[in-house]
């Protein structure tokens, strides 16, 4: 038996690593949960990873102008995944990313006006960047993050709140 166990141990560590394991590039933050507040944030990240936050979360879904970062770091902290690009993004990418989250709940899609990255891609607590809308990481964030990963209110209301623009 336990000649079985160490032949099969690689195996298993190879698929925990691929499956549960943390996607290249993806920073970690240290942004606690909680902290309502009106009016205009300073944020350490951009687009924010976290943090204090309007009392009012975005509604999840896909936008066309750029979101107040406030209320989407609110639905971040009930789990939400929020994919921002640049403006200057090609449109062929940007419907790359509109296919991708189209219809996915505990999503939002959005140009973000100071990002330096093309595509930028944030849950609470962990942020990747990427250099164009085909890379497969974006998915595999979204797929690990979207209702998982640190998000303090994991499951509260992705809609029913603010549907503005900036």
């Amino acid at each position: 038996m336990n000649r079985l166990i160490v032949l099969t141990l690689p195996f298993l560590l190879a698929a925990c690593t691929h499956k549960g394991g943390e996607i290249e590039g993806v920073k970690s933050f240290k942004n606690t949960g909680g902290a309502h507040q009106e009016g205009r944030i300073a944020y350490e990240q951009t687009p924010p990873a976290g943090g204090p936050h309007n009392p009012s979360w975005q509604n999840c879904g896909v936008y066309d102008r750029p979101l107040y970062d406030e209320y989407a770091v609110h639905s971040l902290e009930h789990g939400a995944v929020w994919v921002t690009y640049r403006q200057d993004l090609p449109t062929s990418q940007v419907l790359q990313l509109k296919e991708l989250v189209q219809g996915r709940p505990y999503t939002l899609l959005s140009p973000h006006e100071t990002q330096e990255a093309p595509v930028v891609v944030s849950a609470w607590n962990k942020q990747l960047a990427v250099e164009n809308a085909g890379d497969s990481r974006i998915q595999d964030f979204i797929q690990m993050y979207a209702q998982g990963g640190e998000a303090p209110e994991i499951g509260a209301s992705c809609s029913g709140a603010y549907n503005g623009t900036v």
